[in-house]
């Protein structure tokens, strides 16, 4: 008998496996979220999701060959056919732990400066 993963239900529902590979500050900036407390991503997709979905994400960040396991939730969605064009997705809040609190200082570091911009991001 297997054990479901943290934040799964019993009923044998597993989350979304997601790979997001970030390659430049530019689009790191326009993915991350920092209006959550600790910090989010948003993702590209037309899969349908719903908030509170358990979703597990594995991120790479711009020049950093590691990546990062994420087992998040759907805070934000944006569906097809947005206002202004904005691209179909969802916004995955990271959970707060102390692993993810490291990847949200790596995250706020390489944007540095670019965090304060005026320049809107695929969510606000």
């Amino acid at each position: 008998m297997s054990t479901p993963a943290p934040g799964t239900a019993a009923t044998g529902a597993r989350p979304s496996v997601i790979q997001l590979a970030i390659k430049e500050k530019a689009a790191l900036y326009a993915a991350y979220m920092p209006m959550f407390a600790d910090g989010g991503v948003f993702i590209p997709t037309a899969k349908d999701y719903k908030l509170g979905d358990d979703v597990y994400v594995l991120l790479s960040l711009p020049e950093d060959t590691q990546r990062y396991p994420v087992a998040g939730k759907v805070a934000w969605i944006t569906p097809a056919r947005a206002a202004g064009n904005r691209t179909q997705g969802v916004g995955v809040k990271f959970p707060a732990d102390e692993k993810t609190k490291l990847l949200k200082q790596k995250i706020e570091s390489i944007l540095g400066a670019h965090l304060n911009s005026d320049r809107p991001t695929q969510t606000i």
